[in-house]
């Protein structure tokens, strides 16, 4: 069956604003008590980005027939949990304590705005707050997958990995093991839960989490290679800087062609896994991810 046209420019702004309403919604007040705290954390939320993987949650919810109509549905509360702690990792990682970063989708770091110690709460609240939100769609199962996600075994656990790489020699082999629990464990977590939340069935959910375990980990090498290739300007956040704090990437284990070639290959193997199927706007989400520039 031939795959659907979209407009996957049109479809990823359209759910970016949503997930924006979203967390103009969910986040607290910033004339609330205490106010430094909440301006920090709308600051970081708020200052823009891609909306990735709450889009993919969006994406994998409606994929498999999720309800769409209507507001403060569980997979709406789902998307701002998402974001909320995607934007909770950003802020932490930029510390000066992880990696040092003063920029961040182009405007200062929540650390250089507002402190060290504001951004290490506002980091900390978000997290709080996103796991009110991720258990107000009524769902154990995803409770425990964005759990799972962030845990000694997903995220924190890679950027623990990843600091300790540092400066060392490190294989293919230790760099796939760091991008996908420092950033693929996330990724997969926003598709499975979306999906989740739609009811999918077994068959259903094993395709889509290969396919997000791809996706996720040509996003991290991506993300390597624009560190070196990008522009700071388009990048909104300082290029060099991996290779400043001697960080294992994946082009220093394997090199840039390889890398580059290995991330395409990821990203032709998950338009695999659900090319057979009608609805092509995760096709169309694998290969923006291929083709990104920041």
């Amino acid at each position: 069956m031939p795959a659907k046209t979209i407009d996957i420019k049109y479809y990823l702004e359209k759910i970016k604003k949503q997930t924006d309403s979203l967390l103009e919604r969910y986040l607290p007040d910033e004339s609330l008590e205490p106010v430094i705290l909440h301006k920090a954390m709308r600051y970081s939320t708020l200052a823009g980005g891609k909306r990735l993987r709450p889009i993919l949650a969006y994406t994998a919810y409606e994929y498999c027939g999720g309800e769409t109509e209507g507001d403060d549905l569980p997979i709406h509360y789902a998307m701002a949990a998402l974001e909320m702690v995607h934007t909770y990792s950003l802020i932490h990682d930029d510390l000066p304590c992880m990696d040092d970063d003063d920029l961040r989708r182009g405007m200062p770091t929540c650390h250089k705005k507002f402190g060290t110690a504001a951004a290490v709460l506002a980091g900390d609240a978000l997290h709080d707050i996103a796991f009110n939100l991720i258990a107000s769609t009524g769902s154990t199962s995803v409770v425990v997958e964005l759990a799972h996600a962030l845990g000694t075994s997903g995220m924190i656990g890679g950027q623990m990995a990843d600091v300790e790489a540092e400066g060392k020699d490190v294989t293919k082999e230790d760099i796939i093991n760091i991008h996908t629990r420092k950033t693929g464990a996330l990724i997969r977590a926003s598709v499975r839960i979306g999906a989740i939340l739609a009811g999918a069935n077994d068959d259903t959910m094993d395709k889509l989490t290969k396919y997000a375990e791809k996706i996720g980990l040509a996003f991290q090498i991506i993300d390597d290679i624009l560190d070196v290739e990008g522009d700071t300007e388009t990048l909104g956040k300082n290029v060099g800087a991996d290779d400043e704090h001697k960080k294992a990437t994946y082009p220093r284990a394997v090199g840039m062609e390889t890398a580059k070639a290995d991330a395409q290959k990821l990203i032709t193997d998950a338009v695999a896994l659900v090319n057979e199927y009608d609805n092509n706007v995760l096709i169309h989400l694998a290969r923006f991810i291929g083709e990104r520039n920041k």
